[in-house]
């Protein structure tokens, strides 16, 4: 037997999906950026380790493994989990110019970027929303996600 699943349902589904994404996101920054800051803390300040651009790449990488790890979990395949990622870093990426043309300071960059990283996270899901809207049970990892990891690799 087949059930219909309601507008209501898949945008319940699509809202739990970004929300443990997030969840996943918040405990990599508080758990991988502290190790970041505790490997590059003996670094003088004027180090590369230090510059805007570079910590905020970091920042997005201890949010970045956490959300991986948990959408491979729940079944997504390599292509959505790539494009997450990308949307993830892309929210920083943009700010970059603005940075270095002194447009934006560091604190700005922090900001606009998590702002932006949230944004193109949601944009990510949008153009995807067959990936997003079915409920956890029926994601397993399919025959075609298989096959669409393997063109990746």
């Amino acid at each position: 037997m087949t059930t219909t699943r309601t507008p209501r349902s898949r945008a319940r589904s699509f809202a739990l999906h970004y929300l443990q994404m997030v969840i996943a996101m918040v405990v990599g920054m508080m758990v991988l950026y502290p190790l970041w800051e505790l490997a590059t803390g003996d670094q003088p300040p004027s180090a590369w380790v230090h510059r805007a651009d570079v910590d905020s790449l970091a920042m997005a990488t201890t949010m970045v493994i956490p959300m991986a790890a948990w959408m491979r979990f729940r079944g997504h395949g390599t292509k959505p989990i790539v494009e997450m990622s990308a949307a993830m870093y892309a929210g920083f990426a943009v700010l970059f110019p603005l940075l270095w043309l002194g447009v934006i300071d560091a604190a700005g960059l922090m900001l606009l970027g998590h702002v932006l990283m949230l944004l193109f996270m949601l944009v990510a899901m949008l153009a995807r929303p067959g990936e997003y809207t079915v409920s956890h049970t029926h994601h397993a990892h399919t025959d075609a996600n298989t096959a669409a990891d393997q063109e990746l690799t």
